[in-house]
Parts: C-alpha cells; structure tokens; sequence
C-alpha cells in the first residue's frame, strides 16, 4: 500500500482529514528547529498499549507488534506543527487523568478491558468534540470570507482523534498491518478490474 492509498483510507474512516499528512508524503520535518517538545523511552510502551487496545492482537497481530508506538513519536515530531504537537503530549498526560478519574489507577495498570472502556469513553468525546469543531471552524470560515480582514480561531483538534488516526495511519501502513491484517500481493500477476468480494474477507493492500 502507497503512503498516499493509506492517509486516504484513514481519512475515510475518520471523517476528514490526517493531521500532518502533507508531510508525511513528502518525507519532511515541520521545521529545522528542534522542537522543546519530545518524548521519553517510556512513552513509547505507552503509545504502544494505547495503540494496542485500539487495534487489539486476535487471529492477526495488533498495533503493539507493528511497533505503532515508535512510529507515533516520529511522525508526531516530523510532521505535526508546535501547537497540535502541544495537543498531543498535553493528551497523553488527559488519558492517565480520565484513567485515574474512572478506575483510579494509571492506564498502564487497567485490565485490557478497562482499557477498551477507557478509550471508548474518549472516543465518544472527541467524536462529540469534532462535531463542535466542525461548526466552529464553519462559523470563522464564513467571518473570513465576509470580511478579508478577520483572523480565524480555528479549534484545535482533539488529542484523542490525533491517537486514533496515527494509530490507524501506522498500522496500516506497517509491514504487519499490510501483510498479515490486509490481503498483500507483492507482484500481482494480472490486473483484474472486478475481483469478487465476500464479507468478512480482508481487504487487498
């Protein structure tokens, strides 16, 4: 699967668009500056299980094995600008908080079944969270276009939502993810234009 095949695909499941991924087709860091923000060798086990719990290991491995975690504190540090870089670690510091708040434990001590409930809980809100945003971001388009003069606040987006969509973004674009999740064929012999779908199959990479 090409760079390109799979941020659309991400976007799809979404809803709308990958944070940063201009840059991640081309390869190149926001700036030549190093960013203050950086993350520790803990935090990558960490991205890791929260990675995992949303795209869990069953009869294919999950997003632990395709090394998810790694692959967020690159991409986060290569291809977000400063502020939605300051959402993303600020939000990594929110989910031991809600964890703490509803288990009264860190998320690396929770069961896998409380971490599923956890993530679900945050995936309602950003959801939530996103429809807000995209009224708001509606609203400061229109002021703009009025008058040219009008600088937009655009809301940012939610931390959770930028979890998921590189979590996704990683998998998939991994080579467990499209070996092993997906149905990849290295030198297709043929093209076919129609290949017969039955549901439940996995997709082609």
């Amino acid at each position: 699967m090409h760079r390109r095949e799979a941020l659309q695909r991400v976007a799809v499941i979404l809803g709308g668009t990958v944070i940063g991924s201009e840059l991640f087709l081309t390869g190149c860091k926001t700036d030549e500056k190093k960013s203050s923000m950086t993350f520790s060798e803990e935090d990558i086990p960490y991205l890791d299980e929260i990675a995992e719990t949303i795209i869990p290991t069953t009869n294919t491995p999950g997003a632990k094995a395709a090394g998810v975690g790694k692959f967020m504190t690159v991409y986060v540090t290569d291809c977000y600008n400063d502020d939605n870089q300051k959402v993303f670690h600020e939000g990594m510091d929110k989910v031991n908080e809600a964890s703490k708040k509803k288990f009264d434990a860190a998320f690396m001590k929770l069961s896998a079944q409380q971490r599923h409930d956890l993530l679900v809980d945050l995936d309602k809100e950003a959801k939530d969270y996103q429809k807000k945003k995209g009224e708001h971001d509606k609203a400061e388009n229109d002021k703009a276009e009025k008058d040219k003069n009008y600088k937009k606040e655009d809301m940012p987006p939610h931390y959770f939502r930028l979890m998921k969509e590189l979590t996704l973004l990683g998998y998939f674009t991994s080579q467990v993810g499209a070996t092993q999740a997906l149905r990849y064929v290295e030198t297709p012999g043929r093209y076919e234009g129609c290949i017969p779908y039955t549901k439940g199959e996995k997709a082609f990479a």
